[in-house]
This record gives C-alpha cells, structure tokens and sequence, in this order.
C-alpha cells in the first residue's frame, strides 16, 4: 500500500524505484551533512571585539577572533618571548598573550586581530596576530563592529584609556567624562595629508 496518491507516483516501475531510493537515501545525506557541519563548529574563527566577548560569555578554550585597538602603555615585552598587550573597544578591554615576533606594523594605538582562545583566567592567549591598516591603522573588522555598536567616532577616534590598575590589565576607561579619555591617535608625519593646493603656508 502507498502513501502517495497514485496521480503523484511516477507510471514507470523504474521511476517510481529511483524515487524510493531518493526519499531513502536524503534522510541520511542530510544527517551527514548535520554532522559535518557540527564537526566544523571549533573550526570555525568566530570575530568578536573585547565588548562582544564580555556579552557572548565565550567559552575558554573556543577558537575565535579578537580585535581591537592596541592601547598605549600596555605592550609588556618578557626574556622567554612571551609579549602581553591589551586591546579596546569603545566599551571594553582584553588582556592578550602571545609568544612570538609581533606583525611589522603592529603598534600601540594602532587596530590588530588575534586569533586564538581564552584562558580560564579570561585571558586571551594568541596563537596569531595580524595587524594591517585602512584609512586610520583599524582593522576593517574593528572599525565595522564599533560601528555596528553604535560607537564609532570618526577617523582616528580612540578607544578607552588603558588602567594598569586592572587585576586583569584590562579595566574599561570611561568614553565621556567621569575618568580618563583616551586621545586619538596621530597618523605620522609622512602619512598626514599634505595641505591644499593653493594655501599658503604659515
């Protein structure tokens, strides 16, 4: 007896026999593709700034992405190559740690993106970073979550002071009033734009 009113079922024996192997083998290509894809979970480098790791609670040991702005006076260099530095948002802060030689262009005041895992002590332990500019030294995806936060302000805006009174080296300074205010950052010299043609120089 089928299930399949007679005016959907193919006339053709062989038809209808390639659509009873269809129908039983979708079940379990859709099972296997639910398991790869659940295999991959821990692969996948999920992007977060210091703020949007706070709200996610991500779980120690998670693979991710974390960027933000470097802050100054936070790069702490050590004898066994170990290098500690603190990135911001314009809401939080992150401790990183990360053995190696850090990217050229890697800077205080300046935007990277590590990737790697938190420790248990909420520490990000960097296995990677990478720093590369925009207009303003920012990671594109720094600049576009601060925005997506609503706290964007502008080019060259910056993020909140760093507080080496923080157990975790990673205190949030206040964006307006009420504690320090982080400046923005100057681009050098070289890299500033040349005044307009025509003006004179003072």
């Amino acid at each position: 007896m089928s299930f399949w009113p007679q005016s959907l079922l193919p006339k053709s024996r062989k038809a209808r026999r390639r659509l009873t192997i269809l129908l039983a083998v979708a079940p379990v290509l859709a099972l296997a593709v639910g398991l790869a894809l659940y295999g991959m979970r821990d692969s996948i480098s999920l992007f977060y700034t210091p703020a949007q790791a706070q709200e996610a609670h991500v779980k120690p040991g998670r693979k991710v992405q974390l960027g933000g702005l470097v802050q100054h006076g936070s790069v702490v260099k050590h004898a066994d190559g170990n290098v500690e530095f603190v990135v911001a948002d314009q809401k939080a802060t992150a401790k990183i740690v990360y053995h190696g030689d850090l990217p050229d262009l890697f800077r205080e005041g300046q935007g990277i993106v590590a990737e790697g895992t938190f420790n248990e002590q909420g520490v990000f332990v960097a296995k990677q970073v990478l720093a590369k500019h925009d207009e303003r030294y920012m990671p594109r995806e720094v600049s576009k979550a601060l925005k997506e936060q609503g706290e964007w302000r502008g080019e060259g805006a910056g993020a909140p002071a760093y507080d080496k009174s923080s157990p975790q080296g990673g205190g949030v300074g206040a964006a307006d009033g009420g504690g320090s205010s982080a400046r923005p950052a100057s681009p050098p010299s070289d890299l500033r734009s040349p005044p307009p043609q025509g003006e004179d120089r003072q």
